[in-house]
């Protein structure tokens, strides 16, 4: 049976191979067929589950994938786009990237985008959440040096191919590209002066783009931006103390914060400008997107408890404590001390309230406990929330250990947080805009192996079912969206993992093949017979 499954698989490849796209998805169907009839005979009735589709799901939910400009576009040096810090940072710091690649090239989606959408329209898929390249905007970070009209033809014809395509496009504005220009000028985020420029580009981009564009995130994870350019100097700019990490420049004490207030005041600079100026006419909504780690008390103690609250002040409170309650948490204000930045009055009032939503970045979870040792002579951001995280508890990890190596899957951390959000943050409306788990990118397997994704679709089909049940709790959840839509540059961790629903064939001109798991999302949007995905994956 083994050599004719070998054999079988083998033949549905090299027919899907040099088939087009839409008699590859019937190979798939084929595959997936195939390979469920082996699994049957493994599984017992206790692994059958009661299977959801989008129906289960609340009139009007959107379903969608996420995607981001270097690490998706490539084009990097052409058509006149200035070049970003991660140009740079992978230019001048290529041992920082796992595979020392760069997104030069990275899915040529700059070229092939329309091949894209199609896929997404195949799929069933409501949106595509993508994000804006500054830089190929304004080359200079400037309204001032100048807009890039081939730049702005690019992303009009991605938005206008979209909504051909009845996919609505969810904007990114800043995915953690600064235009160097602003970088050599000023450092960036680190100065206050950034604050007038993001207006000024997102002011075009809401008047450019903002007829047909009506969901916008102004930056993506702050938090994490924060954390690797400037705590620990893993990800561009590379900046952090010379105690922390293997950096040149920086100071993981103050310029975590400082990153995150700017950000912060240009969040809210940007929303108010578009309330103001654009929404009477447009009417579209405004938020922004932060990465959360659920953290579990390691124990049932109180000392653990706080620990995991602190944990979550310190990432998500950080960025979105302000925009409800007009400063950051008393936690990091009592840590942190004058390390953290203040708000004027005048700040704390427009910032207070910018949030038409808040878009959610969850992939893992972490056991949390108090620490019992704290040096004050190496302050950093890393260790200012006196917690300790870890995966394992007694030996026994959080969560299934999965791809990358941080990454251990929790589903319940999902409903959980969304519990959180309406207990602490008056039920802000929530876009889950990134879950996703990876692959490693082993080259040396066949390609029928690399689609067989089950442990996607096992992380995924479950994940959306602690969502659903969150969202019967009450918590007001609005969409989900898969990270990633292909296989990608996965910034310091570079092409070593594959975070896609889609395979990209790096060695055979960029070719994509749906995995299984993109099988499997077709069939959940499309409200058919969904096989529950214990089937696919033996517990």
């Amino acid at each position: 049976m083994q050599v004719f499954d070998f054999h079988w698989n083998k033949l549905i490849v090299i027919l899907y191979k040099y088939s087009d796209m839409n008699t590859q998805f019937f190979f798939v169907h084929l595959f997936v067929f195939t390979n469920l009839l082996t699994h049957i005979g493994c599984l017992s009735s206790s692994h059958f589950t009661t299977p959801i589709n989008r129906s289960n799901f609340p009139a009007g939910f959107i379903f969608g994938a996420s995607s981001s400009a270097y690490q998706y576009e490539g084009a990097t040096q052409v058509d006149g786009r200035g070049p970003s810090i991660w140009d740079t940072f992978v230019r001048d710091f290529p041992g920082k990237i796992a595979d020392h690649s760069t997104g030069n090239v990275a899915e040529e989606f700059y070229y092939l985008f329309k091949e894209d959408i199609a896929r997404l329209k195949e799929m069933g898929l409501d949106s595509f959440r993508f994000s804006f390249s500054w830089s190929r905007i304004l080359p200079k970070g400037k309204i001032g040096g100048g807009v890039n009209q081939r730049g702005v033809d690019f992303y009009n014809f991605l938005i206008d191919e979209l909504i051909s395509n009845d996919i609505q496009p969810l904007v990114t504005l800043f995915h953690w590209d600064v235009p160097q220009s602003l970088e050599d000028e000023y450092g960036g985020f680190l100065s206050s002066n950034i604050v007038d420029d993001y207006r000024d580009y997102v002011d075009f981009c809401f008047k450019e783009f903002g007829d047909r564009v009506k969901s916008w995130i102004t930056l993506n994870e702050p938090d994490v931006f924060a954390l690797k350019g400037y705590a620990i100097g893993i990800d561009a700019p590379g900046r952090c103390s010379s105690y922390i990490g293997n950096c040149t420049v920086g100071n993981s004490a103050t310029e975590p914060y400082m990153v995150v207030h700017n950000i912060i005041l240009s969040h809210a600079t940007a929303v108010n400008l578009y309330r103001e100026k654009y929404k009477p006419s447009q009417k579209g909504k405004v938020g922004i997107t932060v990465s959360v780690r659920w953290m579990v008390p390691k124990y049932p103690t109180v000392s653990c408890i706080k620990a995991a609250s602190r944990a979550l002040d310190f990432s998500f409170g950080w960025v979105v404590h302000p925009m409800v309650y007009g400063d950051y948490p008393e936690t990091m204000r009592y840590l942190v001390g004058t390390r953290l930045p203040n708000f004027t009055e005048a700040q704390a009032k427009m910032v207070k309230g910018s949030l038409d939503f808040v878009g959610v970045n969850y992939y893992t979870a972490r056991y949390a406990e108090k620490v019992t040792s704290y040096s004050s002579m190496y302050l950093s951001y890393t260790t200012d929330s006196r917690v300790n995280l870890t995966t394992e508890k007694n030996g026994i990890p959080i969560g299934e250990p999965a791809f990358p190596t941080w990454l251990y899957i929790y589903p319940r951390g999902i409903g959980e947080f969304m519990l959180y959000v309406k207990k602490v943050y008056n039920n802000l409306p929530i876009i889950i805009t990134e879950n996703g788990v990876a692959d490693p990118n082993n080259v040396s397997i066949p390609l029928s192996d690399a689609l067989n994704d089950t442990i996607r679709i096992k992380y995924h089909s479950h994940h959306l079912s602690y969502l659903l049940a969150a969202i019967k709790d009450g918590v007001d959840v609005r969409g989900y969206y898969v990270w990633s839509f292909l296989d990608d540059f996965e910034w310091e961790l570079g092409y070593t993992v594959r975070f896609g629903i889609n395979y990209i064939d790096y060695e055979n001109g960029l070719k994509r093949y749906p995995k299984l798991s993109a099988l499997w999302f077709k069939n959940f949007l499309h409200k058919e017979n969904v096989i529950g995905s214990s089937l696919l994956y033996s517990e």
